[in-house]
């Protein structure tokens, strides 16, 4: 595991350019299997994947660039990854300015669905944002017991 991640909870995301709209997840690795298998299921065949130096993501079969944050290159030409890092700013203010508390590893990825959700209806009027939570939350619940057990 790379220095700075032990003991901490990995996630990963990606925007598209096109739409504007934010797809992440909690992931179990940042290796190259899981990183790449991440886009294979997010991003159409045809897209090019712009992404920061990590390793993982070496081996991209499709069209890439990557910047160098190592060494102080945040945009090459294209190659930018501020999206995604914007995406993820606004949920780190969104905790420390609204939960305080430690979110546990068993409940970030709701976190992260709750605000790649709010990021991809904000430009919806509000009477769409809400009928849109709502049509995603037939059929489904959370009981109390799930949400405290282990």
């Amino acid at each position: 595991m790379r220095q700075g991640l032990q003991g901490k909870t990995i996630a990963t995301g990606a925007k598209n350019r096109e739409t504007g709209k934010v797809t992440a997840r909690v992931i179990h690795s940042v290796d190259g299997e899981t990183l790449l298998g991440f886009i294979d299921q997010v991003l159409e065949p045809d897209a090019t994947v712009y992404t920061d130096e990590a390793r993982g993501y070496k081996g991209v079969d499709r069209e890439h660039e990557s910047v160098n944050h190592a060494v102080s290159e945040y945009v090459r030409e294209m190659a930018l990854v501020n999206g995604i890092e914007s995406f993820w700013s606004m949920l780190k203010r969104g905790y420390h300015g609204v939960y305080h508390h430690h979110i546990s590893p068993k409940h970030l990825e709701r976190y992260i669905c709750e605000y790649a959700g709010r990021h991809n209806l904000r430009e919806a009027d509000t009477l769409d944002q809400m009928w849109e939570v709502v049509a995603r939350l037939v059929g489904k619940r959370v009981l109390y017991k799930e949400l405290t057990e282990g």
